[in-house]
């Protein structure tokens, strides 16, 4: 069984071990937490003084789980006299309900002990290891436990109540009862997590969608999600399952923005149940072709916070888009720039990458015409903020040392970006796959501007610099005698030379001369970056590649769907089939869900994919891995009114077949017969926050 047990809607979530219980940790982040706030650190249940032994767990819903329990450590002869069960459900609050079994032939008393805590610690102070400010002050009440916490005017409590009788002190609730021979006790807790706004109010209460929600309606929320995806049949259960996981888990990591009031992706549970720009928009395109309408939000949630000044602090400039947004105490005291924080150096390309692939998809020109100022805005900030030292590329350096990112790229890890021989180059850096993104992003805002704003000059004037800036590239970034592209340039212009998974980004993007791409998909298919379960983040013979490290060695699902979409893209059909074949073999052994990173050892060293031990799972952009390795393997691609299809089915993966595919065109199937228009309800306008 799990060593420990999540369950989760939105950003509110719960980690547990596999008892149900919950200790006091700085180590991981177990505990219950919403919007950023750990609510209960302690939750802890013995009876008679005894800790619960799991038999079982049944947790095959994202949001409910039950525990079947016996006390005490069992032997191998197990004769118990009674049993817990655990139900719990999660929606903005918790639900919990406890049944004590008596399998005797007597009346049996019990003790029900239920230790309650909670040090309301922000997310980030766990995952920094800081300790608190304040303290928590507990109010008994009758039949619960009020826990709260105060700093100036940032205010939360927890509030326990049960359905039974109880005695409860500032530590917890005791239950003491009777059960009739062969028979059973029960009651209901209910954890409520308020979140105190300026006037005295749970914020979530005054949402427009509701913040506080029962197991049923979130069910059927999820329900009808899923059901507007298209329908997969195949033959190759790995995929099916996949397919499955994945459309659960994205529905379940949607969560109710405060700022917009629309439901928004949480990046990835435990540390980043939140907005993040660059995951939000790689998710974005992933899912385009399954699930359109989770994008549209996300656009206009990034163009409405997209930075307006600059701000040493946050890393903010003028037009660039978001890195992370976080909600709790430490960003709304400021002791971390996240409220929100603009550290990234790719979102802002990939901002303009993913509005033109949505209107290409969707056909909503409205909300193209409607965001022209924050797509020009962010192609400025390109050629202005973004090249830092004046040389048409894109670099990054943080304004703010003591809190700022280091490495802004997807490869955010301080040993990210390194020399062959492991050296680390200076500040500030310009990585290959952000001049990838400037590329593509110039080249699609040309087609916007010409097809919807109206400016042809514009349109001009973008494709000749994105095609001086390609020309720049191929000279400055190819290594000739090693024939792949160096992972970025150092301050002075020079190769910083070591062989990465980066590469396969320029050929999505386009950037790659078509001369080079073979010698590209060569390395990217080869024994030094392809562990055979997907391609390692560093090459194994580079200076600081480590199977088990974060960004030098591991394999990213996410990073080998981008991959995979960049080979197809230049014809390497047989090549793209491989990485989605490793992705999905290796996605059996997760159960169908691929964390967000597992170790990079050669395949045949192990029989099945190592785990990552801090992983985050489930993770959007691992969720939106399999829709888009779907993608690949059918060779969907949209073009006008038109669907291409354009298959990389892998050998021996059978039959494929992909049904009600929604776009511009009505709704087609894989092999793009057309099929009867089906009329949706329009969503209800969103509005740009801060405009």
């Amino acid at each position: 069984m799990k060593d420990r047990v999540s369950i989760l809607d939105g950003n509110t979530f719960l980690v547990s071990d596999d008892r149900g219980n919950i200790e006091p940790s700085y180590d991981f982040p177990t505990g219950l937490f919403s919007f950023d706030t750990r609510f209960l650190s302690t939750w802890f249940l013995t009876i008679d003084g005894q800790r619960l032994h799991a038999l079982s767990i049944d947790d095959s819903l994202s949001y409910k789980t039950r525990f079947f329990l016996v006390p005490g450590e069992p032997t191998h002869y197990l004769d118990a006299n009674v049993s817990v069960i655990r139900s719990r459900a999660i929606g903005g609050s918790l639900d919990e309900e406890l049944t004590v079994l008596n399998h005797s032939e007597q009346e049996q008393e019990f003790h029900l002990r239920l230790d309650i805590d909670s040090d309301f610690a922000d997310l980030l102070e766990i995952k920094n290891r800081r300790d608190k400010k304040g303290l928590t002050t507990p109010t008994v009440e009758p039949n619960g436990l009020r826990l709260t916490y105060r700093r100036e005017a940032f205010r939360r409590e927890t509030l326990v109540t049960s359905s039974a009788p109880v005695e409860v002190d500032a530590d917890g609730m005791t239950f003491r009862v009777r059960i009739s021979p062969h028979g059973e006790w029960t009651t209901r807790l209910h954890v409520s997590t308020i979140i105190y706004g300026a006037r005295g109010e749970d914020i979530r209460a005054i949402l427009p969608l509701g913040g506080q929600r029962t197991a049923a309606e979130i069910e059927a929320e999820q329900s009808a999600l899923i059901s507007r995806a298209p329908k997969l049949g195949c033959d190759c259960e790995p995929l099916a399952s996949a397919y499955r996981r994945s459309l659960n888990d994205l529905a379940a990591l949607r969560y109710e923005s405060i700022t917009l009031g629309v439901r928004l992706l949480a990046a990835g549970l435990p540390w980043f149940m939140t907005l993040f720009g660059r995951d939000s928009i790689f998710t974005s395109l992933q899912v385009l072709p399954f699930l359109p309408d989770l994008v549209k939000p996300t656009i206009i949630m990034l163009a409405g916070l997209q930075g307006s000044r600059v701000d040493d602090f946050r890393d903010e400039e003028p037009g660039k888009i978001l890195h992370e947004l976080r909600y709790g105490e430490s960003a709304g005291f400021e002791e971390q720039p996240h409220s929100p924080y603009y550290g990234a150096a790719d979102t802002t390309a990939l901002f303009v990458i993913l509005l033109d692939e949505y209107e290409r998809w969707t056909g909503d020109a409205d909300l193209v015409r409607k965001l022209e100022y924050e797509t020009r805005a962010a192609l400025t900030w390109l050629d202005t903020y973004g090249d830092l030292l004046g040389t048409g590329y894109v670099w990054y350096m943080s304004r703010n040392p003591e809190t700022g990112l280091p490495n802004q790229c997807w490869k955010d890890s301080p040993e990210a970006i390194s020399y062959a021989d492991g050296r680390m180059p200076e500040f500030p850096r310009a990585t290959c796959e952000l001049q990838g993104y400037a590329y593509d992003a110039k080249m699609r805002a040309a087609r916007l501007a010409r097809t919807y704003w109206q400016d042809p000059a514009y349109a001009d004037r973008l494709e000749q610099e994105a095609a001086a800036l390609k020309e720049r590239f191929n000279r400055d970034f190819w290594i000739a005698d090693r024939e792949y592209y160096a992972l970025a340039l150092d301050p002075r212009g020079r190769q910083v030379d070591a062989l990465s998974s980066n590469i396969g980004h320029l050929l999505w993007s386009g950037i790659v001369d078509e001369s080079r791409a073979p010698a590209v998909a060569a390395h990217l298919l080869g024994p030094r970056l392809f562990s055979g379960w997907g391609v390692r983040t560093l090459a194994d013979d580079q200076g600081r590649y480590n199977p088990v490290g974060y960004h030098v060695g591991t394999v990213w699902p996410f990073d080998n769907s981008i991959i995979a979409w960049g080979l197809w893209r230049y014809g390497f059909r047989q090549e793209a089939g491989r990485i989605c074949d490793a992705l999905l073999s290796a996605s059996h052994f997760f159960d169908g869900r691929l964390p967000e990173v597992f170790a990079g050892y050669e395949r045949g060293l192990t029989d099945y994919p190592v785990e990552y031990p801090t992983a985050c799972s489930p993770q959007a952009w691992s969720a939106g891995t399999p829709l888009l390795l779907l993608r690949v393997i059918l060779g969907l691609e949209p073009q006008g009114e038109h669907l291409i299809i354009d298959p990389a089915v892998p050998p021996g993966m059978g039959r494929v077949e992909l049904l009600d595919i929604p776009g511009r065109w009505g709704r087609v199937d894989a092999l793009g017969r057309s099929r009867e228009p089906h009329e949706e309800p329009a969503p209800p306008p969103l509005g740009l926050p801060g405009r």
